[in-house]
């Protein structure tokens, strides 16, 4: 794939997980929250110019700093989300302007970052954004179904028609 593919891939990743941060989404319990970063990554490490071949352990430096700050955006990102549950028990989230905050100061330091890194001749790629970006997503989405996990109510024996029990609406404030 071509180096303005992924950047188109990038692209529409970033603008398709910033569009609906700030809807309401339903955190289900399906097992497939890692497949998008998954796929990010494959095609990040399968480029051959991962690496700078000039400046190898500069540029291993500066991926390095992109996954941890990656992990930390994902982190910030996950832990200012508002969560709470439905009276049907679903739990849904919806980002804050906290974490508009973590997307914009995570952007700007990225943009550093890649500055530093072409202040030194690093050859630089769309790969280390792409390995950047799925530990983010991976982090973020992880953190996201671990506290939705907490905020499910027991599962309860079943009560008999109308026994008048209301289940409580829980709300977890950030």
């Amino acid at each position: 794939m071509s180096g303005l593919t992924n950047v188109l891939v990038i692209i529409a990743v970033v603008v398709l997980v910033v569009a609906r941060q700030f809807a309401a989404q339903q955190i289900t319990a399906d097992k497939r929250w890692w497949v998008v970063p998954a796929v990010l990554v494959f095609m990040a490490v399968r480029k051959p110019d991962l690496l700078d071949p000039h400046h190898q352990a500069l540029s291993a430096a500066l991926i390095g700093l992109e996954l941890l700050v990656g992990l930390a955006i994902g982190a910030g990102w996950a832990w200012t989300t508002r969560l709470w549950t439905a009276q049907d028990g679903a739990v849904w989230s919806r980002s804050t302007k906290a974490s508009g905050a973590v997307w914009i100061v995570g952007v700007a330091i990225r943009v550093g970052l890649y500055a530093a890194g072409a202040a030194f001749g690093v050859k630089q790629g769309s790969a280390a954004l792409m390995l950047a970006l799925a530990a983010t997503l991976l982090v973020r989405s992880g953190v996201l179904v671990w506290r939705a996990q907490s905020l499910r109510p027991a599962p309860q024996e079943a009560a008999a028609y109308g026994d008048g029990v209301r289940v409580p609406t829980w709300k977890d404030r950030v």
